[in-house]
């Protein structure tokens, strides 16, 4: 998208005022790629605040990606069309994802059991999934969000069917435990 473009002059305005009233320190610019695919709107963030976006898992540039996405009133499945980095956190990101799929690949082939990744956000179990693809093996989603996470399954394993056994790294907490232990942990002294 170009700066003429009404979308990206949308979610450069919200930017602009939200960036000044959150008093960061901080630029944005779309990066001038002839490859860029159309129709996406693609944003790096610049300056002393960068480290504030990254934070956290990349907490706030995520959150500050979504916000755009409300403001464009983009519906959920259109939310890959927003796209902002710092840093390269999202290519560094992509590489780590890369890496834990080799190891479950590894882990599944080995044992023979499923492998459930961490909670990720919706483009990151996307691109986990890509990575997982070139397998052969099986995978899902599992859990409602913010807690929905990727699972890797043994090539003879019938995704369809629930698991009787829990995956390698899921947690086999059950809910009322966990919500006990939450409270527990938050109470007053």
């Amino acid at each position: 998208m170009t700066a003429t473009d009404p979308v990206f002059q949308t979610a450069a305005d919200f930017l602009h005022t939200t960036l000044h009233n959150a008093r960061l320190d901080l630029t944005f610019a779309a990066p001038d790629d002839p490859d860029s695919e159309p129709g996406i709107l693609t944003l790096h963030f610049f300056g002393p605040d960068t480290p504030l976006l990254t934070a956290r898992n990349g907490e706030l540039l995520l959150a500050l990606e979504h916000l755009c996405t409300q403001v464009l009133r983009l519906t959920p499945d259109q939310h890959h069309r927003v796209s902002f980095d710092a840093d390269s956190f999202k290519a560094q990101r992509h590489l780590e994802l890369q890496q834990q799929a080799a190891t479950a690949i590894a882990s599944v082939r080995d044992t023979g059991k499923p492998y459930a990744f961490a909670p990720m956000s919706s483009r990151e179990r996307r691109l986990l999934h890509l990575s997982l693809v070139e397998s052969g093996l099986p995978t899902s989603s599992s859990g409602i969000a913010p807690r929905r996470h990727v699972v890797l399954y043994p090539t003879d394993h019938d995704t369809r069917q629930p698991d009787s056994a829990s995956p390698t790294h899921a947690p086999a907490i059950p809910t009322n435990d966990r919500v006990a232990a939450l409270r527990k942990s938050f109470s007053r002294r």
